[in-house]
């Protein structure tokens, strides 16, 4: 079960019994796009859900832990889309790091609320290994996608392949959290789409680097 944000979902008579655990987390889902990771109460996950106050603490220790099993499952979702865009690297490094760019967009507008979870939340990764596990998996396809742009250039010109994920990963989620349009509308507008700018800020970052040719 999976809520974007944008549509109906989870609410008041919503619950269905032996499904208590989906019920709260399409509930908090809602939740977090209308308010945010952090406007709202694990009370109001339950009053919300139709349920008691104490019947949450079945599934989960309290709200945080609730938020961090959504983003968990984002990330998940999101680390399988950036995969499937990077293709291994087809039809050539520079290109299926521009897809990635594209997938990363796509996904942040496609679900606001997982991804509010996963990157606004503020909960502490190392605090919880299967959210970290997640999160490492998502920008292990780009360490990847960087590592094999960089080893085709020549050795003793080659810019370290994690300098360079991670400022793919800084300008993909720059211009995802600046530009790319929530459920509420709230973003800045611009010229172009956000995929026009990314796409263009990463030929300009790569061709600094030497790896147009790659």
């Amino acid at each position: 079960m999976r809520f974007d944000g944008r549509s109906g979902g989870a609410g008041r008579g919503s619950y269905h019994h032996g499904n208590l655990r989906e019920a709260l987390i399409e509930t908090a889902l809602r939740l977090i796009a209308e308010s945010g990771p952090a406007g709202f109460s694990f009370a109001e996950v339950a009053r919300a859900a139709g349920v008691s106050p104490a019947a949450p603490y079945r599934h989960f220790r309290d709200r945080n832990a609730l938020v961090a099993e959504i983003a968990r499952r984002g990330f998940e979702r999101f680390a399988a889309e950036l995969e499937a865009a990077w293709n291994q690297g087809k039809p050539n490094p520079v290109t299926a790091i521009e897809n990635c760019g594209k997938a990363y967009l796509r996904f942040a507008r496609r679900e606001p609320a997982s991804y509010a979870a996963m990157f606004d939340s503020g909960l502490p990764l190392e605090a919880d290994p299967a959210l970290l596990v997640a999160s490492d998996q998502a920008f292990t396809v780009l360490r990847r996608a960087a590592e094999l742009a960089c080893g085709l250039q020549r050795k003793g010109t080659r810019p370290p392949p994690l300098m360079v994920a991670l400022h793919i990963w800084a300008m993909a989620h720059g211009i995802a959290s600046l530009f790319v349009e929530r459920a509420d509308g709230g973003r800045r507008k611009l010229p172009m789409t956000p995929e026009d700018l990314l796409e263009a800020g990463l030929l300009i970052y790569l061709q600094s680097l030497g790896l147009e040719e790659a």
